[in-house]
């Protein structure tokens, strides 16, 4: 089973703003809660989360490496993180609005073990709160 989810969040910001949260992995890391700590490579820009979920399988944290695998600045970025868990697909989506800016966001996770998908079909939603309210906070 895979879990898809897409929010869309509007901000009084330009797109360079959010750009420059959204652009960065290791902004997004550490808005992601089950991301207990990661690395990033400053020559690719590639991350590895290490990541813990509560599930029964799972009993240390996993590591994730991440990758942009397409990016479009200041209007799109796509990243894939791969692991033994799960395979994980992010879009960030800039547009700017007579107002500011609004960031269209779409996951989805394809989980390798039971109980992956299952933890983030229950929890997706909330993951992109933590985003939300990280880049709002970003951008005050």
């Amino acid at each position: 089973m895979t879990v898809r989810v897409r929010r869309a969040f509007e901000f009084d910001a330009p797109p360079e703003a959010v750009w420059e949260f959204i652009a960065d992995p290791a902004k997004r890391a550490e808005a992601i809660s089950v991301v207990e700590r990661y690395e990033v490579d400053e020559d690719t820009g590639s991350a590895t989360w290490h990541v813990s979920l509560p599930i029964p399988l799972v009993k240390s944290t996993a590591p994730v490496e991440t990758e942009d695998v397409q990016r479009d600045p200041p209007r799109y970025v796509k990243f894939v993180g791969k692991s033994k868990l799960m395979r994980v697909t992010g879009e960030h989506t800039i547009e700017e609005t007579e107002t500011g800016s609004r960031l269209v966001n779409e996951f989805i996770v394809d989980g390798r073990l039971p109980g992956v998908e299952q933890f983030f079909k229950r929890n997706l939603d909330r993951e992109l709160e933590n985003l939300e309210a990280a880049l709002r906070a970003e951008l005050s």
